[in-house]
């Protein structure tokens, strides 16, 4: 089911745009992206909280809620004139059901791109992950899509606390179930002490692209992304892409349930979704393990809301470019604005 407006909290939508019912195509018809909530946790393993994330990714915004915001820099406005986003609230899931809930959210969001819109969910903790992805391979073509996975943690454990399913094992499921395959599945920004010898093994085994802290400083984050885009698209039609906010440094993102220090600035993350969304055929994204009882000073809602926005922006951008040339980040502010300018 889906509800009108949020599971927890007041009902709007994400900064004021349109309303829809994901199980009426007719009220999205004409929508580029289609952003849909999981407010799920029940796969979390330390801090909850992540269910309450999409109603503060939502709304966690300093300027009106009048569905306009156009980017400074990329010259485009994501909810207004360059692409056209509407919310379908909440999907309606079920605490303490994680299978029923992870069947709820993957027929949700798989309608959604079968009837044309780009789905972006609000998480949830990232055991949504697992539904969302389904969901997109099943309207597209199992094992075409890849993934761009942005954590801490490489969330492909086999059996933890006693359950295969949580937050901390949905890429094993996904690659396990051969809805996408583990050659095609990036992953930036790992770090800490967590997976064992033996998920590494496994996730080796499976070919996986796993970029560890490290390895991206070493190498430098434009050079890892360069990389990461070359696999991508090869032999694959889209990417999925899935930001677990706790990718970066807890004093950019603190309200999370599971953070590591020493991981991505606020500006690096946000940077790599704009590339990402700009350059590649996104299909299908989320944002997850957003805690906001674990916040402080909206810090990390304010960043996924961020997130949200750059990767729509990124969207925008893309197709205002079309076959011409791609649009150069470097571009000053101000150049070709003003009445007396010439765009240049």
């Amino acid at each position: 089911m889906t509800r009108y407006g949020p599971m927890f909290g007041p009902d709007h939508t994400f900064l004021g745009v349109p309303a829809c019912d994901w199980r009426e195509p007719s009220s999205y018809a004409d929508a580029d992206v289609v952003i849909i909530g999981a407010p799920f946790d029940g796969g979390t393993s330390h801090r909850p909280g992540a269910r309450f994330g999409p109603q503060v990714i939502r709304g966690t915004d300093y300027l009106a809620h009048d569905g306009t915001r156009p980017h400074l820099a990329m010259r485009v406005d994501a909810l207004g004139a360059d692409l056209t986003v509407k919310d379908a609230g909440d999907l309606e899931v079920f605490s303490g059901e994680i299978q029923r809930s992870c069947t709820a959210i993957e027929e949700g969001v798989g309608f959604i791109a079968r009837h044309g819109a780009i789905p972006l969910t609000l998480g949830g903790d990232h055991t949504v992950t697992w539904p969302d992805v389904a969901g997109v391979a099943s309207a597209h073509a199992p094992q075409r899509i890849s993934v761009i996975h942005f954590d801490a943690h490489a969330d492909t454990g086999d059996i933890e606390f006693g359950s295969l399913y949580g937050h901390g094992q949905p890429m094993r499921r996904l690659i396990e179930s051969g809805a996408v395959r583990g050659d095609r599945f990036l992953q930036l920004g790992l770090r800490g002490y967590w997976p064992g010898p033996e998920v590494l093994d496994w996730m080796a085994d499976q070919r996986m692209n796993s970029f560890h802290m490290s390895e991206i400083v070493e190498r430098g984050l434009d050079a890892v992304l360069d990389r990461a885009f070359e696999i991508a698209m090869d032999g694959c039609d889209g990417v999925f892409l899935s930001v677990d906010i706790d990718v970066c440094d807890p004093g950019h993102a603190p309200g999370t349930g599971t953070p590591e220090p020493g991981g991505f600035t606020a500006r690096q993350l946000l940077d790599s979704v704009s590339r990402i969304c700009h350059e590649l055929p996104v299909v299908g994204m989320d944002i997850v393990e957003v805690s906001p009882p674990f916040d402080h000073a909206e810090i990390t809602a304010m960043l996924g809301n961020r997130v949200v926005l750059e990767a729509l922006s990124g969207m925008a951008r893309r197709r205002k470019d079309g076959d011409g040339p791609r649009w150069k980040r470097s571009t000053p502010l101000l150049e070709g604005r003003g009445t007396t300018q010439q765009p240049g």
